[in-house]
């Protein structure tokens, strides 16, 4: 494991450096050197750290969300209004429309399959996006009008949607029925998501204005309770709805709320966390993605991974009439919500594994998905934000 966990971060690292070096994103070149060390390549990745490769990824989001929620001021969300909840779910329906639509004509499977294949890839990817928008947060990039902030919250919840949606096409599939509960599930599972991290993170806050220890080790304790929030979720699914990310995200921004300046110093600890956390997360993503699956899908796919981010980008847009944001924005709106990647990586194999007969196509897209949006996506954005968008 030792010796594969060396791999991961100097190769990773090193390949970022390079694809950096000829103006492309790093995140390439570390889900590269996932494709070329996992188990559909070199298989040089030792195999207990793929049988937890979930786990790490998840941790990696977990990192990231909370240092999305300790950045992230409430009161520019509540600026920018409509739009922000708009996008939390308008993008995806256009993109799952857009798969029923182009998919049983370029791919010759049915109208249930295409929409399981939409709420697969209809996820935008908040670990591409999440540390590209706090960057520009940080640079003062779109600030004044709230654009990463609005791109960064509309990621958060846009998966929670997603998967619901998810999970009821294929329950469909299985021979089950469509049940009103489960979309009456997704506003639950966001808002007992934001009431259960709002509270702890109010109760964080008290906690560190009480006892004063080094911020190393709130660090260890604010991991602790993101984790129980995500071990909260697994063990309430069923029961009650309940989106632990949300929950995560939700811890930061309390917290920041009420402890500003505890907030802004672990801001800057998860900042360093998020250095090896990305190489891990993007490294075992590329781990996932099998190249033979890519390369047998053909023209097809790739013309209807593209069609579909059309529809996508018509949904941006849709979210944002009526508000002050200029063309430009709006095109920088529209070009970073294209990645995909975690929420691809971690429910693409799923309906093959229930044996749905769409099962192998649907892995096959995802992957094609993964490869073609992530790098676009990010590379977008790094080379548009300056032209598009206006400093502060």
């Amino acid at each position: 494991m030792l010796t594969s966990l060396s791999l991961v971060f100097l190769l990773g690292m090193l390949l970022s450096w390079a694809f950096q070096k000829i103006r492309l994103p790093g995140l390439l070149g570390m889900l590269l050197t996932g494709m070329i060390l996992g188990p559909y390549a070199l298989n040089m990745l030792d195999g207990s750290i793929l049988g937890i490769s979930a786990d790490l990824r998840q941790i990696a989001l977990i990192i990231i969300l909370t240092r999305a929620g300790l950045s992230l001021d409430i009161q520019d969300l509540k600026k920018v209004g409509r739009p922000a909840v708009l996008m939390c779910f308008v993008p995806a329906c256009f993109e799952i429309i857009g798969m029923i639509l182009l998919a049983p004509r370029l791919l010759g499977i049915s109208i249930l399959d295409a929409a399981i294949m939409g709420a697969v890839v209809g996820a935008v990817s908040p670990a591409v996006i999440v540390p590209k928008m706090l960057n520009l947060m940080e640079k003062g990039y779109g600030v004044k009008k709230s654009i990463p902030q609005l791109i960064l919250a509309g990621a958060s919840v846009d998966d929670v949607f997603v998967i619901v949606m998810f999970t009821a096409f294929t329950g469909l599939a299985q021979g089950g029925t469509f049940s009103p509960a489960s979309i009456l599930s997704i506003p639950v599972s966001i808002g007992t998501g934001i009431v259960a991290g709002g509270l702890a993170g109010v109760l964080l806050a008290l906690f560190f204005r009480k006892v004063h220890i080094r911020d190393s080790a709130k660090v260890v304790i604010l991991l602790s309770i993101s984790f129980l929030m995500i071990e909260l979720e697994n063990r309430l699914k069923g029961y009650v709805p309940f989106s632990g990310l949300l929950a995560v995200m939700s811890i930061g921004i309390a917290l920041q709320k009420k402890r500003y300046e505890a907030a802004a110093r672990l801001s800057v600890k998860y900042s360093k966390l998020w250095v090896a956390a990305e190489v891990l997360l993007f490294v075992l993503v590329g781990a996932t993605v099998d190249i033979s699956y890519a390369m047998k899908a053909g023209a097809a796919a790739v013309i209807l991974i593209f069609g579909v981010l059309i529809f996508r980008m018509a949904g941006v847009f849709f979210c944002l009439l009526g508000t002050d944001i200029n063309r430009k924005e709006r095109l920088f709106c529209m070009i970073a919500y294209m990645p995909k990647a975690t929420v691809q990586a971690a429910i693409s194999g799923v309906p093959l594994a229930m044996g749905l007969g769409c099962g192998k196509i649907v892995l096959t897209v995802a992957v094609l998905a993964i490869l073609i949006t992530a790098p676009l996506g990010a590379f977008g954005v790094e080379q548009t934000y300056k032209r598009l968008l206006k400093a502060e």
